[in-house]
């Protein structure tokens, strides 16, 4: 059971991005409702999970890199500053700085938007923790690179994998039944719960 505890908290984090409407379920309702097709909005989330994979393998392999020339306990201090820092940015920024896209993207501005949504979210850096805890072998010898690189890419298919599921899930129950004027009376601010997220994260790494 141990051992699935950091594949659990990566799908489970999947889920957690899924929900939050600013990776892209929002989006693809809007999307689909604008153009008054839900071909459009099925066919949206492929390029809303390709980019939010992308963004979450990036920082994966920089953490990796990184592990190359730092030993395992300051990669953790460093991943765990890090992660920090975007806490801090999102709380002092994260509302002002949103990725425009217009409702006549194609694919691949939809792709963009969602990798630099999820990158400036720093959606990789909340699977730090249980990536890096993948990447150890029992002994506490962390595994070779190219392991390590097969581990993380194999945890970014999981978490985009559930992410996928949740957010197809939620649009298409937002798009079928519920009016986007009703969320205004049920909306949950995701901001200020990403930035929690994102602090405990980062302590965790530090003081593990």
């Amino acid at each position: 059971m141990t051992a699935l505890l950091p594949w659990l908290t990566v799908a489970g984090l999947g889920a957690f991005h899924g929900v939050n409407p600013a990776m892209g379920w929002l989006f693809a309702v809007a999307l689909g409702l604008h153009r008054r097709s839900r071909r459009v909005l099925w066919l949206s989330l492929l390029p809303i999970a390709i980019g939010h994979a992308a963004a979450v393998a990036a920082m994966l392999v920089l953490i990796v890199t990184l592990g190359l020339v730092l030993d395992f306990a300051m990669l953790k201090i460093v991943g765990g500053l890090l992660i920090l820092g975007l806490a801090a940015q999102h709380a002092i920024y994260g509302h002002r700085h949103r990725v425009n896209i217009g409702m006549q993207t194609g694919v691949t501005g939809l792709g963009i938007w969602s990798f630099m949504m999820a990158t400036s979210h720093g959606a990789g850096a909340m699977l730090v923790p249980a990536v890096l805890a993948l990447c150890v072998a029992d002994g506490g010898t962390p595994f070779p690179a190219g392991t390590s690189i097969s581990v993380s890419l194999g945890a970014v298919a999981l978490h985009t994998g559930a992410m996928l599921a949740v957010t197809g899930i939620i649009a298409a129950v937002v798009f079928e039944w519920l009016d986007l004027s009703l969320l205004r009376t049920m909306w949950i601010n995701f901001d200020l719960l990403w930035t929690m997220a994102l602090v405990i994260t980062g302590f965790i790494l530090l003081l593990a």
